[in-house]
């Protein structure tokens, strides 16, 4: 079973990229390909550069990475309530290839941020429109307070009722 993970944040030390990373770890029998979204920076979408130069290569990379997964992991980024700026764009290019950018993969949607909430805004508005866009989510997590409830030397949650949290979560997790 192939995991493709990633944290939809282009920055270096992205929390949402360490939890997708952590969250995958804990799939059973899984090899797990974690995505840096900075592999995949592009202009920003518009349909004048996309005349331009037609459908971009590394939205079509993106889509190829989605495409060898058997599970995505997917920890969304909040920046003010919504999604990252460089998801959105690796996003809009790929839905010009594919409307179903999320092929129909099982995936498990998270988010996480500094504050208490852990990224709900972004987590409410990922849940109502990936499936639209080919997002089979078979469940959820939110993570609050990621500097209180994340170890980062050792890369996972330290919160115990958080940690059995999301391992239950994924114990259940269905790919049917």
């Amino acid at each position: 079973m192939k995991i493709i993970a990633f944290g939809a944040s282009p920055s270096k030390n992205s929390i949402n990229k360490k939890l997708a990373t952590y969250a995958a770890t804990l799939f059973e029998n899984a090899e797990v390909e974690v995505l840096d979204l900075n592999d995949f920076q592009m202009p920003i979408f518009t349909v004048d550069i996309e005349k331009e130069i037609g459908q971009h290569e590394l939205a079509k990379a993106f889509l190829a990475k989605i495409a060898t997964a058997d599970i995505l992991v997917v920890s969304m980024a909040e920046n003010n309530g919504n999604y990252s700026a460089a998801f959105k764009n690796i996003f809009d290019w790929c839905t010009r290839i594919n409307a179903k950018v999320f092929q129909e993969k099982p995936m498990l949607l998270m988010a996480t941020s500094p504050g208490a909430k852990g990224g709900a805004s972004v987590l409410g508005i990922a849940k109502n429109a990936f499936p639209f866009y080919g997002g089979n989510i078979k469940a959820n997590f939110s993570l609050p307070s990621f500097d209180s409830n994340f170890d980062v030397t050792n890369g996972k949650i330290s919160n115990p009722e958080l940690d059995n949290q999301l391992k239950e979560v994924i114990k259940n997790f269905s790919i049917v």
